[in-house]
């Protein structure tokens, strides 16, 4: 988390949002787009982010932010910057056996009857470790990133006191 406070002033959330909020309000694979320089999109499945981002990777952390209280939710904000990772195609399947071999599955019918929300973490933390590592940003560039995301939100626009300062700084 270190080198990357200004990310907690981003509140993921639960679903797609076709907009993010003043304070995010996304989901991690939201964020993640933006945070790897690609246009803001509402997100529904890991098969919607670009070819960067593996895929199994993708599924387990929407599934975690999706299951996650609002609390564990904020869990997931340092590994925004690490989902675009993906892989060869041998190397994907590994890490889709990897999750599936430690219980985890974006398939499952209810969060009772899978693993803790602190298990479901380790697991993407072992996902992550397995073949090619995210390109690190620099926290200044991903910050610039997440907030000009923020500021083009209409939800913001409409609000008098963020369109004066907005307009300050066009």
């Amino acid at each position: 988390m270190e080198g990357f406070d200004h990310l907690l002033n981003w509140k993921l959330k639960r679903g797609s949002h076709d907009l993010p909020g003043p304070d995010g309000g996304t989901c991690i694979n939201e964020a993640a787009l933006v945070a790897a320089g690609f246009e803001y999109r509402a997100i529904y499945a890991a098969e919607h982010m670009p070819e960067c981002f593996s895929r199994p990777i993708c599924r387990l952390a929407m599934w975690l932010n999706d299951h996650a209280d609002d609390k564990e939710r904020q869990r997931l904000l340092p590994y925004v910057t690490r989902l675009a990772c993906a892989d060869t195609p041998e190397i994907e399947l590994k890490r889709k056996a990897y999750i599936r071999q430690h219980g985890c599955s974006w398939l499952w019918c209810s969060w009772l009857f899978g693993p803790t929300f602190e298990t479901g973490l380790q697991v993407l933390e072992g996902a992550l470790a397995i073949g090619r590592q995210a390109d690190l940003f620099g926290p200044d560039e991903v910050q610039i990133r997440m907030d000009a995301v923020r500021a083009d939100s209409p939800l913001l626009s409409e609000k008098p006191f963020f369109s004066k300062v907005k307009s300050w700084m066009t």
